[in-house]
């Protein structure tokens, strides 16, 4: 799962639908996310814009030539949100350069046994 705003593209507040459409593109993310796709990998995105913003976000990937397979809209706003799963949940908090990935250990907050 891949947030578009910030990530794939230069931030654009869902205040500003008029501003989607000329978002510049995060350098090295389109290689990154495609090289994903290519190697097998199901690429989500994962995004706070609204459903209202599907037809100019569908768009914006098109032109630019993001390959994937989903969008899922309306992710909580802020970054105010804890994912809970059953299965086994990796996450990467996007510093704004796509590089290649390390493995790294931090602290995680789990459930108590």
């Amino acid at each position: 799962m891949i947030d578009i705003d910030g990530v794939v593209c230069t931030h654009v507040e869902n205040e500003r639908p008029d501003l989607m459409g000329s978002a510049e593109e995060i350098s090295g993310a389109k290689a990154w996310i495609n090289g994903q796709y290519d190697a097998g990998n199901y690429i989500c995105f994962f995004t706070a814009r609204l459903e209202q913003h599907r037809k100019i976000t569908e768009n914006w990937l098109e032109v630019h030539g993001f390959k994937y397979h989903k969008i899922i809209f309306e992710k909580p706003r802020g970054g105010n949100y804890h994912y809970i799963d059953d299965k086994r949940v990796q996450a990467t908090t996007f510093n704004g350069k796509f590089s290649p990935m390390i493995k790294k250990s931090t602290g995680i907050e789990v459930f108590e046994s």
